[in-house]
């Protein structure tokens, strides 16, 4: 998972940053409230990790503005070195999800981001077979099949639109599309990742007739939503009655 970490104290970063890509998830760290606030203007995260005490602004306040200002609720791990139960509640009341005491434990660390992930995310957790609207995701075997009839994808069309429907109704950066379907270190042209978009909407018929709408957001990225139409539910219901 892609996850956000505010902490001004450059060696505890790099702790945090090292424990949790050691658990297999990607990190990005920043030192101060502004180039944090940047960051997710332009880019998508699964999870944030927040210092209480930073040389810019508060935790509670940081908090505050991501709560106002996301879309969709990202959970919030707040990291603080304060122990009284007023501190503590002031955290949850704001909208922190969990909290944990410095000095850091690591695999405390890793626990509490991974229980935050699943309940944030179940579908992450859910069996080997993801289904949604007649569409059936076999990740063991890179398979998914519309309607019981298999769809032709490569490796890394099956990751990106497995990556769209485990994010359905959440807005993906481009720079969070490609370090989960392609690494953060490969060199990728913005040409390459609109064609594989456009294949997976065209192979999977990711239209608004057909339940699904996957759209460009501009000067950002994609997002992928359900668009409950009742004309793509009756010619559901027809394709399966046509395959009986």
């Amino acid at each position: 998972m892609r996850i956000v970490i505010l902490e001004d104290d450059l060696s505890q970063s790099e702790m945090l940053r090292w424990v949790l890509e050691a658990a297999g998830h990607k990190c990005h760290t920043f030192g101060n409230f502004k180039t944090f606030q940047t960051a997710l203007y332009r880019e998508s995260f699964d999870l944030i990790v927040l210092d209480w005490v930073l040389p810019d602004s508060s935790g509670p306040s940081v908090l505050q503005w991501v709560r106002e200002t996301l879309q969709l609720k990202v959970p919030v791990l707040f990291i603080t070195s304060k122990m009284d139960e007023e501190n503590i509640v002031q955290a949850l009341e704001a909208g922190a999800d969990d909290y944990m005491m410095k000095p850091i434990r690591r695999n405390e660390l890793v626990a509490r981001v991974n229980a935050l992930l699943r309940r944030a995310y179940p579908e992450l957790t859910a069996p080997e077979v993801f289904e949604i609207s007649g569409l059936e995701f076999h990740p063991k075997f890179t398979t998914v099949l519309r309607y019981g009839k298999r769809v032709v994808l490569t490796q890394k069309e099956f990751d990106l639109c497995l990556l769209f429907f485990r994010n359905l109704g959440k807005p993906l950066s481009r720079s969070h599309i490609q370090e989960s379907v392609w690494s953060k270190d490969t060199d990728l042209p913005s040409r390459t990742l609109d064609t594989h978009v456009s294949r997976v909407r065209s192979k999977l018929a990711l239209r608004p007739e057909n339940g699904f709408r996957l759209t460009p957001v501009y000067g950002y990225g994609y997002k992928l939503e359900e668009t409950n139409n009742p004309v793509a539910q009756s010619s559901q219901n027809a394709s399966r009655l046509s395959d009986q």
